[in-house]
């Protein structure tokens, strides 16, 4: 979880707005899990309010009419997931606009359902999995460019896959390169275990890289990042073109008096 997650599990005593703050805190740390990049920041959530009772509402949309059900639904349970760690919420609902699957996906989401019991035979298996393959993908997409920054910087190949993450952690870095160890570091765990002793570089399997066969390495991994980035401005087209995108969203607890209802989707 991320510093401003960690800061917002502070309960009690706080006002509506500083509630919702905290909501849009713990969103902007959920990821699009096939971009790699966060739910606000691509404009998918709409919507995001606390009502009285301590309960918090989400709407969100997606770039496209059709997108997978079990995508749909991975991102649905992880925005709840997010939410429900702050400790004075008492219950989180989570709404799918404008899409194929929306009441089946909103129905299941509302009653606590699995998105193997919503859609049961219909489901090509679980979440899981589904999950770890795109976490996978997330990390070598984040090692790719660390290491390419670290190379640029004049880090030897010998060096580089010799480091323990503790050792990577203390690099004198630039403030980018300190950003994407950071990056980097949030998705380690994914491949191995990973206290501070741990090599800090390993592939997908938990093995350690090799510092002969590392140029290569890092070309097969560019692949992954230039499909993902693809994949990225299809997404960001189509959502433009679905949705007016032409003023931002902004949050309630950002917005000026003056302004629309934040609720309300431009």
């Amino acid at each position: 979880m991320n510093g401003a997650v960690d800061s917002a599990m502070r309960p009690q005593g706080r006002s509506v707005d500083d509630r919702r703050a905290q909501v849009w805190a713990c969103l902007q740390g959920v990821m699009d899990p096939e971009l790699d990049e966060s739910v606000t920041e691509l404009n998918f959530v709409t919507h995001a309010e606390v009502d009285a009772a301590d309960r918090v509402h989400i709407e969100f949309r997606l770039p496209t009419y059709w997108c997978a059900a079990n995508f749909s639904f991975l991102m649905a349970d992880d925005m709840r997931q997010a939410v429900s760690r702050l400790d004075w919420v008492k219950g989180v609902s989570v709404v799918l606009g404008e899409h194929m699957y929306a009441d089946k996906i909103n129905a299941g989401l509302a009653e606590g359902r699995s998105f193997q019991e919503t859609f049961g035979a219909e489901a090509d298996g679980g979440l899981d999995d589904l999950r770890q393959t795109f976490l996978v993908k997330a990390f070598q997409r984040r090692q790719v460019v660390l290491l390419g920054h670290l190379i640029a910087l004049g880090h030897s190949p010998g060096e580089i896959v010799s480091l323990t993450l503790a050792e990577l952690g203390s690099l004198p870095l630039d403030d980018t390169g300190e950003k994407l160890v950071q990056r980097y570091l949030e998705r380690r765990a994914v491949v191995g275990s990973a206290p501070s002793d741990a090599m800090a570089f390993v592939d997908a399997k938990g093995a350690r890289l090799n510092a002969e066969s590392l140029p290569g390495y890092l070309s097969d991994l560019r692949r992954v990042g230039i499909n993902a980035e693809f994949n990225g401005a299809l997404c960001r087209g189509l959502l433009a073109a679905r949705f007016d995108l032409g003023t931002p969203f902004v949050p309630k607890s950002k917005a000026m008096p003056a302004s629309r209802g934040a609720d309300q989707v431009p």
